[in-house]
C-alpha cells in the first residue's frame, strides 16, 4: 500500500478557527465530507477532507461542537471551491452556514459540460484526467468509529487530492468550449434546488398518494408533519416513524376515530399505541380545513401529447447534446420534453416556462425544438457509419 499522505489533524474548534483563519487568502479550496445517513433524520457529518495552499487536513465534527467556521469559509466571495458530486455538500453547507457555498466548482458537473459522460464517478474522472487509480474498499465503512484506520484516513484523503489539477484541465476546456458562464449557470440552479429542498415541506413525495382526492391529500400534508416533526425529536428516518403506505391508509379511510386507526393493519403495532391521539388530531385538523385551502395537484395528462412525438425529440435532444460534446443526461429527460410539448402545444394559464427553454438549455435545445415543432427544420441520416449519424437542417 502507498504510504499515507502526510496531513493535519484537526480535532478541536480552535484548531478550526486558526486552520480557516490561514485560509482566508487561499484562491483555491477543495473538499469533500464523509458522512452516515442509514438511521437518522439527517445525515450526520463525519469528517472533512481539505486540500488548499499545499496543505492537507482532515477535520473531525465528532470531536468539536460545530464546525461553522470551515462553512462561514465556504461562503464567503473571493475564491474556487472544488468538490466532486457536491449535492450533499451544499446540503451542509446551507444547514451550517444557512447560504449556499460561493465559488463552487463541481468538477462531476463540470465533466458533463466538457463532453464526458455524467455523472462520472471520481475515480473515473481521476484515472482518465491524471492516470492515477484510487484505492477502493472503504466505501461502506462506518465513519462514526473512531479512532480512524490507517485505510480509512488514505481512503479520504484521496477524495481531494487532485482535484485541483482536474479543475486546472476542466476550467481551460470550458474556456475553449465557451461553457463557464454555462457552468455556473447550472451550479446555481443545483443548488438552489437542494436549498429548496431543505425549506419546502415534501408531503407530495410521499409514496402512494397520487390519485388521491383533495381532502385525502390534506390528510397526507399533516401526517407528514406529525412525521416529520416526531422524527426530528426522535433523530430518526421519517419512514421509521410512519411508512408511507401507512399515511395513505390512513388517508384513504378519512377517519380520525382511533379504532378506526387502530383496525387498520400495521398500525396496531405497540410503536403507534402512544401516539393514537396525536395521528388522530393531524386528521381531524385535515378534516376541518376549508376546501379552498385544500392541496390540489397540477394537471399533467396532455391530450395533444403524441407519444411518438415526445420519443422523437427525446432522440433530437439526445443528438443536439452529442452534437455539442454535452452529455445527454445533464440536459434533461424525457420528462423534462414532455414539459416542453405540454408548453408548446397545450399552454394553460400560471404555466411556467420549461426547463429546456431557459438558460443555456434553451440556446442549445430550446430553440432547436420550436424550429422542429414549426416545420422549420428537420432530421436525417447523414452518415450511417458516424457515431453520430443525425444531422439537423433548416427547410425553406
Amino acid at each position: 500500500m502507498d504510504a499515507i499522505l502526510d496531513y493535519e489533524s484537526i480535532t478541536a474548534i480552535d484548531e478550526l478557527r486558526q486552520f480557516c483563519d490561514e485560509l482566508s487568502d487561499a484562491p483555491v479550496i477543495a473538499f469533500d465530507t464523509e458522512f452516515v445517513s442509514e438511521d437518522r433524520y439527517r445525515p450526520q457529518l463525519c469528517l472533512i477532507q481539505v486540500a488548499a495552499a499545499g496543505r492537507l487536513a482532515i477535520i473531525d465534527p465528532l470531536k468539536m461542537h460545530t464546525t461553522a467556521p470551515f462553512w462561514d469559509l465556504l461562503v464567503e466571495p473571493g475564491r474556487a471551491i472544488l468538490a466532486h458530486a457536491a449535492r450533499e455538500e451544499t446540503r451542509f453547507c446551507y444547514r451550517y452556514a444557512e447560504k449556499p457555498i460561493v465559488g463552487l466548482f463541481d468538477t462531476q458537473l463540470a465533466a458533463g459540460f466538457c463532453g464526458m459522460e455524467y455523472p462520472i464517478s471520481l475515480g473515473n474522472l481521476v484515472n482518465r484526467m491524471t492516470g492515477r487509480t484510487l484505492a477502493k474498499g472503504e466505501s461502506r465503512t462506518n465513519w462514526r468509529k473512531r479512532p480512524l484506520s490507517r485505510e480509512q484516513i488514505q481512503y479520504a484523503l484521496q477524495d481531494v487530492t487532485d482535484l485541483e489539477a482536474i479543475y486546472e484541465q476542466q476550467k481551460e476546456t470550458l474556456r475553449e468550449l465557451g461553457r463557464a458562464d454555462w457552468l455556473d449557470e447550472e451550479t446555481q440552479i443545483r443548488q438552489q434546488a437542494v436549498i429548496d429542498h431543505e425549506d419546502q415541506e415534501s408531503w407530495h413525495r410521499v409514496s402512494g398518494c397520487a390519485g388521491l382526492k383533495p381532502r385525502q391529500l390534506e390528510i397526507v400534508r399533516q401526517l407528514w408533519r406529525w412525521r416529520d416533526k416526531r422524527a426530528s425529536t426522535l433523530d430518526r428516518p421519517a419512514r421509521r416513524v410512519m411508512r408511507d403506505d401507512l399515511i395513505v391508509e390512513l388517508a384513504r379511510r378519512g377517519s380520525a376515530d382511533i379504532k378506526r386507526i387502530r383496525s387498520i393493519r400495521g398500525m396496531d403495532w405497540r410503536g403507534y399505541s402512544a401516539h393514537y391521539e396525536d395521528i388522530a388530531a393531524a386528521i381531524e385538523i385535515a378534516l376541518e380545513t376549508p376546501d379552498d385551502e385544500l392541496p390540489r395537484r397540477p394537471r399533467r395528462n396532455r391530450s395533444v401529447i403524441s407519444p411518438m412525438l415526445s420519443q422523437f425529440l427525446t432522440t433530437s435532444m439526445a443528438c443536439i447534446s452529442r452534437q455539442n460534446k454535452l452529455a445527454p443526461s445533464i440536459v434533461g429527460n424525457t420528462d423534462d420534453v414532455k414539459e416542453v410539448l405540454g408548453y408548446e402545444l397545450d399552454r394553460k394559464e400560471g404555466d411556467e416556462v420549461p426547463a429546456l427553454l431557459q438558460g443555456w438549455r434553451g440556446e442549445i435545445v430550446g430553440k432547436t425544438f420550436r424550429r422542429l415543432l414549426k416545420g422549420e427544420a428537420a432530421i436525417r441520416v447523414a452518415d450511417v457509419r458516424q457515431e453520430q449519424p443525425l444531422e439537423f437542417i433548416e427547410l425553406d
